[in-house]
């Protein structure tokens, strides 16, 4: 089946304007839904009021040029108490843009540091992050509602190829690089490093949180997985207990598969040695329903996967496409490509109860912990992800 187009952002070009450097390497919703973020390519990122996009959708048809969103959305300003409204913001961040992320804040989730009255940023509640990560190895930190840079964090060596933050509001940001590391980053501690990751020895290219946040996963050069374990949920005070370098040729041995897609819609091609075979699987993005996957493939197709199911179940077409994303709510599904975003809406399917259930209890424990817990032995079946 065919996905339904829903809509695209369409970066500005001029006469001059060449295609190199307006790759689009990331794209990222809010964690609330209310903004969306992408690398125009040329230095620039593009912050937009989410629900205004989808309006101007509806209103004026698929097609978006970015420039032309102006209405504003209300916001509660942390500064002054007082409701202002929220426009897009046009960021130029003095080198290319290779990776996004967007953070949150929670009170009570406090900082490391001791002497909390020296810090020069108190982040309230309604605090929304923008960490941009650069060619140069800096990483930047803008206010979202403002646009206004914040911090500037130097520590990376190389490209910072991802960007993620814990989901649990403390604002603990980690950054992965070419330079072989990971660095763990407090900026409720004014964007101080905690901690330098290592165990990779080859590029770092992604990496991601757990639900409750205690895991951190990265992926690498040479097919390396690399997983830590925190000694609680609680990351500002954590001990790493477990530092992992696993191949996906035996990570059968500790993990178990539970479905494998391949791309061989449309079926595979010769296989040379140079590498340019259009099968390059350059992004792939978990739906937040936990029934869904989507992938994007140099092959010019974006699919639509089930996690039970062997071929996908929607496709769309998309030329030169480099990464892609879910919106918070799963319904929609955003690739970016030379300097311009694509949307789709993505397959809906009403999830079962246990599959509810399984999802609401693995944010809170995982399975080895399920299967302790003092309940009939058939409750622990319908709970627990197994083969």
């Amino acid at each position: 089946a065919r996905s339904r187009t829903v809509g695209e952002l369409l970066a500005p070009t001029s006469p001059f304007d060449k295609k190199c450097g307006r790759e689009n390497w990331t794209v990222a919703f809010a964690p609330d839904g209310s903004y969306f973020a992408w690398s125009q390519g040329h230095r620039i990122v593009k912050l937009v009021p989410w629900s205004q996009c989808l309006n101007n959708f509806l209103l004026h048809g698929t097609k978006n040029v970015a420039n032309s969103i102006s209405t504003r959305l209300p916001r509660q300003n942390s500064d002054s108490g007082q409701k202002n409204k929220p426009c897009e913001h046009i960021i130029d961040c003095g080198d290319i843009v290779w990776s996004l992320a967007f953070g949150s804040s929670v009170p009570e989730k406090q900082s490391r540091c001791v002497n909390i009255e020296w810090h020069r940023f108190k982040f309230g509640q309604d605090q929304l992050l923008l960490a941009t990560g650069l060619n140069n190895g800096r990483i930047k930190i803008w206010d979202v509602y403002t646009g206004k840079l914040l911090l500037n964090l130097m520590d990376h060596t190389e490209v910072v190829r991802d960007l993620t933050f814990a989901p649990d509001g403390s604002l603990i940001l980690v950054s992965a690089s070419r330079d072989k590391t990971l660095r763990v980053w407090d900026l409720k501690d004014d964007g101080n490093m905690m901690k330098v990751l290592r165990g990779h020895q080859n590029w770092v290219y992604g990496c991601a949180f757990s639900p409750d946040s205690s895991i951190l996963c990265s992926v690498g050069a040479s097919k390396a997985v690399c997983v830590r374990v925190s000694c609680s949920l609680n990351l500002l005070n954590c001990s790493w207990l477990k530092e992992t370098l696993l191949q996906f040729l035996n990570i059968k041995l500790l993990a178990k598969c539970l479905s494998i897609s391949r791309h061989l819609f449309p079926p595979p091609t010769p296989i040379f040695a140079g590498g340019a075979n259009d099968r390059w699987v350059r992004s792939v993005s978990f739906s937040h329903d936990g029934l869904h996957i989507a992938s994007l493939a140099d092959d010019k197709m974006v699919r639509f996967w089930r996690i039970d199911e062997e071929y996908p179940v929607q496709v769309a077409p998309l030329n030169n496409g480099l990464c892609c994303t879910f919106s918070t709510d799963g319904s929609v599904l955003a690739a970016g490509q030379d300097g311009s975003v694509y949307f789709w809406a993505t397959p809906r399917q009403v999830s079962s109860l246990q599959h509810l259930c399984r999802m609401a209890i693995r944010r809170v424990m995982p399975t080895g912990q399920v299967k302790n817990l003092p309940i009939p032995s058939k409750v622990v079946e319908f709970l627990c992800y197994q083969i």
